[in-house]
């Protein structure tokens, strides 16, 4: 059942991946009522994504998109969106999208849309994980740590997490660590037919877990434990369509952190074990152990 919060959350995502466009290359995109102190970054990225597919000429499918944060976005304040048209063809188009706030640019991103046809196919298969209804939804989770981690019980949820795992919070408080999260998502509403809305869902959602792996790893969480993070850079690679209304696994792990910069991977898989995306996301994390005496 849901809930008319979840229910509220959710349409508000829709509303904010809903841009007010101002003229052929200029949109403008909302925030919605529950917020970081700076935007959250999964937001910009999935607004950036829908200005570029909406200025396209032709139908053509996303197939990459990269994006380099700059600064920090106020969410008091509407963001600028303007799309520069790099190439526009029926089956390939490339499109540069510089997120502006008050003449600052926040983030550049670079997005690529390619209609390739059939070919070569093989993928990687997804982890032997329990079904998503047979694990609690994040909600239940975050219930006797709502003082450990207030920025995520406040936070947006328009999508339906369930960890396969312990989240780092409960990890923490074990006492143990994790290599890896794994998550399945579905959109908590009624996802339009737009293809495109479905894959800024995922663009929205491959920014929530991908670092954890990174504190995970060495038995740390938020909350618990003085960290600094910040995103640098986010990348995902479309491989197929993605029906956000549908289940999707998310798995991610951390192959190296050094020099005060973790590096995140991701496979989004869809409930057969395809392979829909991949994601890497680089970002300053710092770690202050406490005082000892």
């Amino acid at each position: 059942m849901r809930s008319a919060a979840s229910t509220a959350d959710f349409d508000e995502l829709l509303a904010i991946l809903d841009l007010e466009q101002i003229d052929d290359n200029t949109y403008v995109g909302s925030h919605p009522s529950k917020n970081p102190v700076r935007t959250f970054g999964g937001q910009m990225m999935a607004q950036s994504f829908m200005a570029a597919t909406r200025s396209l000429k032709y139908r053509t499918p996303p197939s990459a998109l990269s994006v380099h944060f700059i600064a920090g976005g106020d969410p008091e304040k509407d963001l600028e969106f303007h799309v520069v048209r790099l190439r526009d063809e029926r089956r390939f188009a490339n499109r540069r999208v510089d997120v502006m706030q008050d003449g600052l640019l926040l983030t550049t991103a670079m997005v690529s849309f390619l209609s390739g046809g059939p070919s070569l196919e093989h993928g990687i298969a997804p982890p032997d994980l329990p079904d998503p209804l047979s694990v609690p939804p994040v909600d239940d989770l975050l219930r006797g740590y709502e003082d450990v981690v207030p920025h995520f019980v406040n936070a947006l949820r328009p999508i339906d997490w369930r960890y396969t795992n312990d989240p780092t919070w409960v990890m923490r408080k074990k006492g143990e660590k994790l290599p890896h999260n794994r998550v399945w998502m579905k959109a908590l509403g009624q996802m339009p037919a737009d293809p495109a809305v479905h894959a800024a869902a995922l663009v929205y959602s491959s920014d929530t877990t991908v670092l954890d792996s990174i504190i995970t790893t060495h038995g740390l969480s938020w909350g618990f434990d003085r960290i600094f993070a910040v995103t640098t850079n986010h990348s995902v690679w479309f491989h197929r369509p993605v029906h956000f209304d549908d289940w999707v696994l998310y798995s991610t792990s951390s192959p190296v952190a050094t020099d005060s910069r973790g590096l995140g991977t991701g496979h989004f898989f869809d409930p057969s074990g395809q392979l829909l995306a991949t994601v890497v996301q680089e970002g300053i994390v710092k770690y202050f152990p406490a005082a000892t005496s």
